[in-house]
């Protein structure tokens, strides 16, 4: 089995420690903000490594809605990288850990309608998007 990598940011495994280490029931909203995420645990590309990062929780049906904003900064975050390479996660939203499997959104009819859904649960990707050149990623982690 690989080895866990925790993040580099001290926020963002802090975060993760919390949310995990509580099965779920503390650190459940992002930054103490109100804002609820999940835990999305996937393979590195590269290390081949465990990594897990908090993300907003947009649910659509039983699928989520993953967006690769990283507050409108203009690279990518490395886990979008991840996803592209190793499509099977993990997703905990609080106490419960669904086994899915992320595809990025190409169409682009699909692509508005979750962007839509995405910033209804968290207005500033609207925001973000506006503040970058690149078109934000976007994935939905549907159950396997």
């Amino acid at each position: 089995m690989a080895d866990y990598i925790p993040p580099s940011l001290d926020w963002v495994r802090e975060q993760v420690e919390l949310y995990e280490g509580s099965g779920g029931t503390e650190g459940v909203d992002l930054l103490d903000t109100g804002m609820p995420c999940v835990i999305v645990t996937h393979t590195g590309n590269r290390t081949g490594g465990i990594r897990k990062i908090p993300l907003m929780r947009v649910k659509v049906d039983e699928s989520y809605v993953l967006v690769g904003s990283m507050g409108g900064q203009p690279k990518n975050p490395a886990w979008v990288y991840n996803l592209r390479t190793n499509p099977l996660v993990e997703i905990r939203d609080r106490t419960e850990v669904f086994a899915m499997r992320v595809r990025e959104i190409v169409d682009e009819d699909e692509r508005q309608r979750l962007w839509r859904a995405s910033a209804a649960a968290y207005p500033p990707y609207d925001d973000y998007q506006a503040k970058t050149t690149r078109k934000i990623p976007v994935f939905l982690a549907e159950p396997t």
